[in-house]
């Protein structure tokens, strides 16, 4: 039996529901700088004595938010990816995935602008390490030498961001033929 809330109560915050929150302004445009207590505390319909339950200050909750973009936006694609047993099914499945998340998501055009701070350096560059090694072994899989496997898996993710970038910034420079996508993977997949 389920309790349902007294009218006026308010939902128990989570860190969680602070760190994503976080990341939808930092998406909304501003990136860290979006990242403020009191205008999150508004968006959640709560006070500044919520976020500090939860962190100790502003960069507690940077913190918090950058380990939750990795969380979602890189382990739980993979794993998603991964229970396909194919290999080339499975690298045309993530990039249909993560092409298709980057129309509609700014955020990680958002972070690459605020690459400079300290704290999102350092989980961009073990991001993309995950990213581009993810790659690489579904390359090796497909029966590529460990060199190859490695360059390939820095093309593709190459393309990725680059894709992004121009989703955002220029979004008529790319086709809206979804052939295109298939087009970049036929090209990477060639021997």
């Amino acid at each position: 039996m389920t309790r349902e809330r007294p009218v006026g109560a308010r939902k128990r915050l989570t860190a969680l529901d602070w760190a994503d929150a976080a990341l939808a302004a930092m998406a909304e445009g501003g990136g860290l700088a979006a990242v403020a207590v009191e205008p999150l505390a508004a968006r959640l319909g709560t006070t500044k004595g919520s976020f500090y339950w939860h962190f100790t200050g502003r960069d507690a909750l940077v913190a918090a938010a950058l380990e939750r973009w990795e969380e979602v936006h890189t382990e739980r694609i993979i794993q998603a990816v991964e229970r396909e047993p194919d290999p080339e099914t499975r690298l045309r499945s993530l990039f249909r995935t993560v092409m298709g998340e980057a129309v509609d998501d700014p955020l990680e055009v958002s972070l690459l602008a605020d690459a400079g701070h300290p704290g999102v350096a350092g989980v961009l560059r073990r991001v993309t390490d995950r990213r581009i090694g993810y790659v690489a072994r579904l390359f090796e899989e497909l029966g590529f030498p460990p060199a190859a496997a490695a360059r390939r898996g820095l093309m593709a993710y190459t393309t990725y961001l680059g894709h992004t970038q121009l989703v955002h910034a220029v979004p008529d420079a790319l086709p809206a033929d979804p052939a295109y996508l298939d087009s970049v993977l036929d090209a990477l997949l060639r021997p």
